[in-house]
């Protein structure tokens, strides 16, 4: 049996190549931009969207550290409203790579409307002429989008399949709801072979019963006989699998690899 700890990990992070300082493009999922309201080019509406685009990769380090950042531009009734949300799970510098990506990005997908979503895995983007800062979690204006992998759990496995599925993620949820970020990620053994990996997050700024709430409403409307699902909304989003996806969990996936092929070589 082998033990993960800090030092193992430096270790191991120590024997990986180093990355690249390329910007890495971020795997995008889904955007949302109707063109019930757009905007003129050169108008003051896109002077401000241009300001409040430009702080958001600029913001402060913390920003980036927390993984949240919401702020506005202009006044009525052309003031912006902007947030940018990482996934909990990723170092501060995917998190600045992918909002500054975003930021290039909705422009490209969404040049004249005045409201954009978009998500990637790593991280999301959103802005608005209207307030959604004040708005709760079951008035964020778009049912979100649901992934499903297309390859079902065998018809023996699936009531105890989906009992674990909910029960972890219900799990996951109550932890997030109650944390400052919002986040909460997780596993649980299968089959003894095969751990699921689940993951809720919330907009930070969410109340208690806000994030809760939303969380239980993604995490119902999930199939559970898909070996792998999520659910992004505005408010929050929810997904598990049957192999590690979150940066913790594919370092120790990682880990025990090497410890693996090493252990092989040493026999």
């Amino acid at each position: 049996m082998y033990s993960l700890t800090y030092n193992n990990y430096y270790s191991f992070l120590a024997s990986l190549p180093s990355s690249s300082t390329q910007l890495q493009e971020p795997t995008y999922i889904y955007h949302v931009c109707p063109n019930t309201t757009t905007y003129p080019e050169n108008s003051t509406y896109s002077s401000n969207l241009e300001t409040l685009l430009s702080s958001l990769p600029s913001s402060n380090t913390p920003s980036f550290s927390s993984g949240f950042y919401s702020t506005a531009a202009g006044r009525s009734p052309d003031v912006v409203f902007g947030l940018f949300l990482c996934r909990g799970d990723v170092l501060p510098e995917i998190c600045r790579d992918c909002i500054v990506f975003a930021v290039n990005d909705t422009l490209s997908r969404c040049p004249e409307e005045k409201k954009s979503l978009i998500w990637y895995d790593e991280c999301m983007l959103r802005y608005s002429d209207e307030n959604f800062f004040l708005e709760s979690s079951l008035q964020n204006g778009t049912n979100g989008i649901i992934l499903i992998n297309t390859q079902n759990v065998t018809s023996n496995q699936q009531e105890i399949f989906r009992d674990l599925v909910l029960s972890t993620m219900n799990q996951a949820a109550n932890k997030a709801a109650n944390s400052t970020r919002k986040f909460d990620a997780r596993k649980a053994d299968f089959t003894g072979f095969e751990d699921l990996y689940v993951l809720v997050q919330c907009i930070p700024d969410l109340t208690r019963e806000d994030c809760l709430s939303c969380l239980q409403r993604t995490i119902n409307r999930l199939p559970t006989d898909k070996v792998g699902a999520r659910l992004v909304v505005p408010s929050c989003s929810s997904r598990y699998e049957l192999y590690p996806f979150t940066t913790n969990s594919l370092l120790e996936h990682l880990f025990l690899s090497w410890i693996q092929l090493l252990h092989h070589h040493l026999v």
